[in-house]
């Protein structure tokens, strides 16, 4: 049960920045969003996503690297949109 949820917490997570990235890329409009704070989010999910590769965790390495691309183009779409 406990790895069905950790699978169902890293698809929910990611899909909640849905919102975010709609009103970057479609509205083209990044006020009051940060670029250092999803900077920050790519740099912490690349450590979370090593340490699952390297102890072969793979919810570990599903979510954080959907938390990747995700806070990517977040952070890609304040940088030009800001």
């Amino acid at each position: 049960v406990l790895d069905a949820l950790v699978y169902a917490a890293g698809v929910l997570g990611p899909v909640m920045t849905i919102p975010q990235l709609l009103k970057i890329w479609v509205g083209k409009d990044a006020s009051g969003v940060s670029a250092v704070s999803w900077i920050a989010y790519v740099c912490t999910s690349i450590i979370w996503f090593v340490y699952g590769v390297v102890h072969r965790e793979r919810p570990i390495m599903f979510a954080q690297g959907s938390w990747i691309v995700l806070s990517v183009l977040v952070a890609w779409g304040v940088i030009l949109y800001s």
